[in-house]
């Protein structure tokens, strides 16, 4: 039977061991983290009472087991934490996307296929290898699919720090970085975590924000945010928000485009992150004409697909709305006026109605143009 010492030992070279594992799968970090968060429990109380988390009613319905992994998986004593890159190769610039109203904006993760398989596979492929290793051991694989308060473990394990826009920035990396974890009950030793803020002064993410969803620094209120209104959000988007979603039909990348880390940011190597069907760049007009089968068809495997092509539609109307007056726009519009879906319909009689109010005033402007010169 092994000392004390040989065991700690072991559990070293394991450490060592995982890592090299988690690079050949694909992971461009690997950290250990412990399960104590008695802070970032604190924090999240904090922004379930303030209301912030809006219609996600299962932030309140999990509770404690976001901040308590131990209540999640019982026997929890580390949570091993993965990052991989995946800002798309050969893609269309997102900011010339963004100023071409004519065109839909698709945050950039989404692009390729769902991230939620890449990882969850690439996660229990190591946990087998370290299975070959240890034997049989406890353990649960989670990739955003579970009450994890993945930042912060991440953080914990030295992945990074987490910014005022609450997303984990790595000083090497940038933030353009997905998360994966598995809970084990292997006591493996830990990472020294003692990573220090790096934002300083700056306000970049906040000042950018077009709903002014982040209320303060590490302060987001979801119910403003473009990326819960047209992923999360299942019913009407508040009239007074649709004008500031601009073209943006799944997600919102504002505040990491603007981060001054992601000039470290590295392109992914994963096949399964280049953009599928034009959807880096698509005519807005063109993605509003898909029937549901080409929705399933084109988005299938992609994490677009989740929302549903109700949602989907919805979406496109207000960006639609918020296009220039072309035929191309206003035709695509009427062609869904009397769809079957209310929401839908709601969203294009808003559309309608702002680019009528545009007509009127272009039709008053020429007229006081005409006075103005005698006409």
């Amino acid at each position: 039977m092994p000392t004390e010492q040989e065991g700690v030992g072991a559990l070293g070279t394991l450490t060592l061991d995982l890592r090299r594992w988690a690079s050949e799968l694909g992971f461009q970090q690997v950290g250990i983290a412990g399960i104590d968060l008695p802070q970032d429990e604190a924090h999240l109380t904090a922004w379930l009472q303030a209301g912030y988390h809006g219609e996600m009613s299962y932030m309140r319905r999990h509770g404690r087991k976001r901040s308590r992994p131990v209540e999640l998986m019982p026997g929890t004593l580390r949570v091993i934490s993965c990052r991989m890159n995946y800002l798309p190769p050969r893609v269309t610039d997102a900011e010339q996307v963004l100023r071409d109203q004519s065109l839909g904006y698709i945050s950039r993760y989404a692009l390729g296929r769902d991230y939620h398989k890449v990882l969850r596979g690439r996660l229990r492929a190591l946990a087998r290898r370290i299975e070959r290793r240890v034997g049989a051991f406890g353990y649960r694989v989670f990739v955003d699919s579970a009450p994890v308060l993945e930042k912060a473990l991440g953080r914990n394990a030295g992945l990074g720090w987490i910014g005022k826009h609450t997303n984990l920035i790595n000083r090497q990396a940038g933030s353009w970085f997905f998360l994966g974890e598995i809970y084990t009950d292997l006591p493996l030793p830990m990472d020294d975590a003692r990573s220090t803020q790096h934002c300083g002064k700056c306000q970049a993410c906040i000042e950018i924000c077009p709903t002014r969803a982040i209320v303060g620094p590490y302060r987001l209120d979801a119910r403003r945010c473009i990326s819960y209104l047209t992923i999360e959000l299942r019913g009407t988007i508040p009239e007074t928000l649709r004008s500031l979603i601009g073209n943006r039909v799944f997600g919102c990348d504002d505040c990491q485009l603007v981060c001054p880390w992601n000039r470290f940011a590295r392109v992914s190597a994963e096949a399964d992150f280049v953009p599928r069907h034009g959807l880096d760049a698509p005519r807005l007009a063109d993605l509003f004409a898909w029937s549901e089968a080409e929705f399933h068809q084109r988005t299938e495997g992609s994490a677009i697909h989740r929302i549903g092509y109700e949602c989907w539609l919805r979406n496109i109307a207000v960006a639609l709305g918020n296009a220039p007056s072309l035929p191309e726009v206003v035709g695509a519009l009427r062609s869904r006026e009397h769809d079957r879906s209310a929401l839908v319909r709601e969203h294009v009689a808003w559309a309608l109605r702002r680019h009528s109010q545009q007509k009127r005033g272009c039709d008053n402007l020429s007229h006081v143009q005409a006075r103005r010169f005698g006409l």
